[in-house]
């Protein structure tokens, strides 16, 4: 038995604390971690307590520390470094409260998406996150990744969404922030600061929510045509009275993949109640120039759509162990000079989806297209654009070779800063956010 799997079997019963290769964990592991040091253990707490005391006990013993829950997201950002021990929220997964009349929740780090929506929409409330791997995607790890999707254009990122956090500091200490109400205004706004962060700053165990309503109605209109058409369009629709729940420009690729034309797409949805609805529909297809002729998806059509666009960038189970899956972020403006100079680099078979207005999207290379020079030539496009691109999914070669987060701009000092301040020993999630934090 390793030293690791020792002393933990004095702190959680023998079977939540297994070796890498008695875990379904074991094999992503081996494409996230550098180094000669491997994990010798993953420790699977089933309360705060007990996550606080295997924090405590790794502090002590001087351990670097993977954070996980159930690992959708353990390939994204960059390569940890030299690890000890992986500690998975997965079982932190009770829902503490909701509370229906003020549409706030509070759940544990572990909590998955997908049976969380179908419990809350049976009270006709809803998170409005549509992340990656919804199936088996945890609040801990969408918030860790500040994975928001397309609802994103309505309902804002998760940083605003998020009014309530408990996490456990480096050194086993339970830190918490926010609350249940919706409108909370004391302490520091560590909510915004953990999310996206990967890990490496805390672990999350607790999180609060405000929530929205079930909507009455919901239809999808989707444009299809040449980008000349599509970009002025979009600068139409972004300012007009309209109030989309989503507003996505889709790749040619990707719009074939779905049954559309093989040709740049926009996708456009509404929710609210049946004549809001329709009357957005009639307003919108009022503003459409001739040459675009637009499809309305309704009833089932509608809610198939959108988490058909995730599982074609996100296949669960994956399908191309070589695929290369990056983040952009952009201004609005260059939203669609994005996806254009994709078709160039990669004609006909890169999936990509921009969400128009926040400018934040996903690209997904496949086959002989799934290379450094690819990747490289469009980042190099979105920084002339003022944006950013960021390597979540890729082969564990190519991260050893590319740089994961690229230019970080004159944040990196600020962001150092903090990780001196929240884990000044560089033991959580060591190697995994910008600048090898």
């Amino acid at each position: 038995m390793s030293d690791v799997l020792a002393v933990l079997a004095d702190v959680l019963p023998p079977e939540r604390v297994v070796s890498p290769a008695a875990s379904p964990l074991g094999e992503r592991l081996g494409q996230v971690v550098t180094g000669p040091d491997r994990p010798q253990a993953i420790a699977f707490p089933q309360t705060e307590a007990e996550l606080a005391q295997v924090i405590a006990t790794a502090h002590r013993r001087e351990w670097r520390l993977l954070v996980c829950g159930n690992g959708t997201k353990l390939t994204w950002g960059g390569l940890a470094q030299g690890l000890d021990l992986v500690v998975s929220t997965a079982r932190l997964n009770q829902v503490i409260d909701h509370a229906i009349g003020d549409m706030t929740l509070t759940a544990q780090a572990g909590v998955i998406v997908s049976p969380l929506q179908a419990q809350l929409a049976e009270h006709q409330q809803f998170l409005a996150v549509d992340p990656a791997y919804p199936a088996q995607a945890t609040l801990g790890g969408v918030v860790a990744t500040a994975d928001t999707g397309s609802r994103r254009q309505r309902y804002g990122g998760l940083r605003d969404m998020l009014i309530g956090i408990s996490f456990i500091r480096y050194d086993g200490q339970l830190a918490k922030a926010g609350g249940r109400v919706v409108k909370n205004v004391a302490g520091y706004d560590l909510m915004k600061l953990m999310t996206g962060a990967y890990g490496t700053l805390g672990v999350i165990s607790q999180l609060t929510f405000r929530l929205y309503p079930v909507q009455e109605t919901s239809r999808t209109v989707v444009l299809s045509g040449p980008a000349t058409e599509l970009r002025p369009l979009m600068a139409t629709l972004g300012r007009s009275p309209l109030t989309p729940v989503a507003f996505d420009l889709l790749s040619p690729a990707l719009a074939a993949s779905l049954g559309l034309k093989a040709e740049f797409a926009l996708a456009i949805r509404f929710q609210a109640i049946a004549p809001g609805v329709t009357e957005q529909v009639e307003r919108l297809q009022t503003l459409v120039p001739e040459p675009l002729t637009p499809i309305l998806l309704t009833d089932q059509d509608d809610q198939t759509f959108w988490p058909q666009i995730q599982a074609a960038l996100f296949p669960d189970p994956p399908t191309d162990a070589t695929a290369i899956v990056v983040k952009l972020g952009l201004r609005p403006t260059a939203v669609v000079d994005s996806l254009e100079c994709l078709e160039r680099l990669a004609p006909d078979l890169a999936l990509g989806c921009v969400h128009a207005t926040s400018g934040i999207g996903t690209v997904r290379l496949t086959g002989d297209l799934a290379t450094v020079a690819v990747v490289e030539a469009l980042r190099s496009r979105c920084q002339e654009w003022g944006g950013y691109l960021t390597v979540l999914e890729a082969p564990k070669a190519l991260k050893q070779i590319l740089d994961v987060w690229g230019y970080s701009g004159n944040a990196l000092p600020l962001m150092q800063a903090l990780k001196d301040q929240f884990d000044p020993y560089r033991r959580l999630s060591p190697g995994r956010f910008v600048g090898g934090l």
